[in-house]
């Protein structure tokens, strides 16, 4: 395993992200579990997660799982950089949201980091990240609440995820002009082959304030990880997002030409996306969620996949990026 250090910062993370989401709603905790060991024999020691998943009636069920792999002990706990996120509203799924149950005020972040810490079984977090932007709670608020918790050792480091450029500059700004506040340290955002428009504005600002970057869905549900050769093989059928993609005609020829590109230079699909957003500035490492033992194999050989330049250049051909910001939008 590779390891960089996290955007300004002084920790040092592996260069692939192990994301939990499935952990709970797809895979079950004895599976879970053993994926996680699995992960951190291989090297991986960035673990990604947020109070949210779980989703629907079970919302923190996914913490609680990794919680729960925390308390088995040999270590598990002080070999992993823990990163979870608050904003969502933890009540089940269609219920009415209580005041100050979500967002990122200073009272919900307070409950939130309790809660927690709470089911992950810990007592600090390494990364807490913002899930989302809070367009009602002003950034001063937001960094008192986070220099109190940093300071009673609950936190070590602040990111953010799903925010725009102008957001992830504001933020750092402000916690610049505070003093004593290192502010955000890293992005984690929707970036890959199919879903460049990050390189506008977001992977540059993250770049010019010193996040590091760590992409999500870095197979766009599925389409960059060889859906029509599974299709054509009889295997698992494109679902969500890929399956909406690949309705557009256009999307399904790029993606034939994508998978013939792969075929001719006997590069597995989904590894071919993996390391290619491993060859792009600023990026820390992508977050890959297996719900098998297997798709993790497959995500750890990316990491020592080198792609040719000649595959590159027609990486680019096919999924050409929307170039730099202003020259992108303007002359």
């Amino acid at each position: 395993m590779e390891y960089t250090q996290l955007g300004r910062t002084g920790l040092k993370v592996s260069r692939l992200v192990l994301g939990t989401m499935n952990f709970g709603p797809q895979t079950g905790e004895a599976d879970s579990h053993a994926i996680m060991d699995a992960a951190l024999d291989a090297g991986i020691n960035f673990f990604d997660t947020a109070n949210v998943y779980g989703w629907g009636e079970n919302k923190g069920r996914t913490e609680t799982i990794i919680g729960n792999w925390f308390a088995q002990g040999g270590g598990r706990r002080d070999r992993t950089v823990l990163a979870t996120k608050v904003y969502g509203n933890m009540d089940p799924d269609g219920a009415a949201v209580w005041p100050n149950h979500d967002r990122l005020s200073a009272l919900n972040i307070r409950r939130a980091v309790d809660a927690s810490l709470k089911r992950l079984r810990t007592d600090y977090i390494d990364l807490y990240q913002f899930h989302h932007i809070d367009r009602s709670t002003p950034f001063e608020e937001i960094w008192q609440a986070i220099d109190v918790l940093v300071q009673q050792g609950k936190i070590l480091y602040v990111g953010s995820s799903n925010f725009p450029g102008y957001k992830i500059a504001q933020a750092n700004e402000l916690a610049a002009r505070r003093g004593g506040t290192i502010g955000l340290v890293s992005e984690q955002c929707l970036y890959n082959l199919a879903e460049r428009r990050a390189e506008m504005e977001v992977i540059p600002a993250a770049q010019e304030y010193g996040l590091g970057v760590i992409p999500w869905s870095p197979l766009q549900g599925g389409l960059l990880g060889g859906v029509l050769k599974k299709e054509v093989q009889g295997g698992r059928r494109a679902s969500g997002r890929a399956a909406d993609a690949l309705a557009d005609p256009r999307t399904r020829d790029r993606i034939q030409a994508y998978e013939d590109l792969l075929d001719k230079h006997g590069v597995e699909p989904g590894e071919a996306a993996l390391a290619w957003l491993l060859t792009r500035p600023g990026v820390t490492g992508p977050i890959v969620g297996p719900r098998t033992a297997e798709q993790l194999a497959s995500a750890l050989r990316a990491v020592e996949l080198e792609l040719p330049e000649e595959l590159l250049a027609g990486l680019e051909e096919i999924f050409p990026g929307p170039g730099p910001s202003p020259e992108a939008f303007a002359w």
